[in-house]
């Protein structure tokens, strides 16, 4: 009779153990795993994978890498059993890095709502990676400084408007009299810090390299971005331009020259947000970091975006640069049942009603996805500049031919390039002899 109720007992206990972990084995196939990309939205999607338990019951694990390790995190992750169901590349170049691990979706619902299906990574007859939002910078600037600089009565420059500013020598003429009129305009410097330590120098060798790089390849009988894929060396015919924005930057910055390898991102964002600066170059992202800082004086319909001149010839038409390199991957080596639930959260995430919610209003995304009707975009000042931009048909938006760059390693040695650059160490032809040197020996 004890070897039977033990018996029994036990059956007990595995049973309910069973029912409590929510049907074992189930649940944990089922399990979504998302390698996010952007730090900036890592409590989002955190937030997000609890609604989507509470509404689906099938568990999102979350994990986002550091500003700048996406790729390294993403080799480290990738390899253990628990892989990443969901991850990203970054254009063609991340694709053809791990194309071993891109599962085809030509046939899911999550790529039948891309609006424009030329956007996403193609190979043969596949489809193995979806672009999931456009996004789009410039240098952004807060209206009521530039409204307090154009009624100065002492000014210099002879320009009135922002509107007025559509050439790199505009742009010049209007910053370095602002700098002589930092205090009345209560400001440390125009521009706020020019981040160059390490991890945090993107928006130089990434954003702002893209756009003499685009110049020099526009003309080209294919696309740019294709063009410059196949490029086995550039001869940086627009280097001067180049030097010419960067100049302007460091040269009348919240913060001297010598200091600027010790600055963040977020020390950037926080100068700007507390009115020490009155521009600074960054994307639409930027408006959670800005609306987020503790003290924030900068007013949502204060905060506009200008294109980055930088003294090409025809600049007058250039609008903003506008593009992705955020692609959306399913990990070809999960398990089936893994596959289809990751599937089903990025249906939900951009048809459903909640998902679309978190991603307009939370994630502020600008989705190029049919499941969003008229309106259903982000309403914070910068995603309406980036659709301002878009419907303005007398400027030429820049797209981001960045995702065809060597690899990291080509730009994090431009980073450093300009870092000693800034520092005094090497002159700006040592810097433009690194990015040809440097680009010919990844490619060549």
């Amino acid at each position: 009779m004890k070897r039977i109720i033990s018996v029994i007992l036990s059956a007990v206990c595995v049973f309910s153990c069973f029912l409590l972990s929510g049907c074992g084995e189930k649940n944990n196939n089922a399990l979504v795993y998302y390698l996010n990309f952007k730090p900036e939205s890592a409590a989002v999607y955190e937030e997000l994978a609890k609604k989507y338990e509470q509404e689906k019951g099938v568990k999102v694990k979350v994990v986002t890498a550091a500003a700048n390790t996406y790729e390294q995190t993403l080799k480290s992750e990738i390899a253990k059993t628990d892989a990443p169901t969901i991850f990203q590349v970054n254009g063609p170049i991340g694709y053809e890095a791990w194309k071993d691990y891109c599962l085809d979706i030509k046939d899911s619902k999550f790529y039948s709502y891309l609006s424009d299906k030329s956007l996403a990574i193609k190979d043969d007859n596949g489809v193995y990676a979806v672009p999931y939002v456009v996004e789009g910078y410039g240098i952004i600037y807060n209206n009521a400084i530039m409204d307090k600089y154009f009624a100065l009565k002492n000014r210099q420059s002879k320009i009135n408007s922002m509107g007025e500013i559509k050439s790199f020598e505009a742009l010049k003429t209007v910053v370095e009299d602002m700098t002589k009129h930092k205090k009345e305009l209560g400001i440390d410097g125009v521009f706020a810090s020019t981040s160059l330590s390490s991890g945090e120098d993107w928006r130089w060798q990434t954003h702002l390299l893209n756009i003499p790089l685009y110049y020099e390849y526009k003309k080209s009988e294919q696309d740019p971005t294709l063009s410059l894929l196949d490029a086995k060396e550039i001869a940086f015919k627009y280097e001067k331009n180049f030097k010419n924005i960067f100049d302007l930057y460091i040269e009348n910055s919240v913060t001297s020259k010598t200091l600027l390898g010790s600055k963040s991102v977020a020390d950037s964002m926080a100068e700007f947000a507390l009115g020490k600066a009155a521009m600074v170059q960054n994307g639409n992202w930027a408006w959670s970091q800005i609306s987020g800082v503790e003290g924030n004086t900068v007013k949502a319909e204060n905060i506009k975006m200008l294109p980055i001149f930088t003294g090409i010839d025809g600049e007058e038409k250039q609008g903003i640069c506008i593009g992705t390199e955020n692609y959306l991957a399913i990990n070809k080596n999960a398990s089936e049942e893994k596959r289809k639930a990751s599937l089903e959260f990025l249906d939900w995430l951009f048809s459903s009603e909640t998902g679309k919610k978190y991603v307009t209003e939370k994630l502020g995304f600008i989705s190029p996805f049919n499941t969003f009707k008229v309106g259903e975009r982000p309403n914070d000042p910068l995603a309406s500049e980036i659709d301002r931009y878009l419907k303005d048909d007398a400027t030429e938006t820049v797209p981001w031919i960045f995702t065809a760059f060597p690899s990291e390693n080509f730009k994090k040695e431009v980073g450093s390039g300009l870092l000693d650059y800034v520092q005094g160490q090497a002159d700006w032809d040592a810097l433009k002899k690194t990015i040809i040197d440097k680009w010919k020996s990844e490619r060549g």
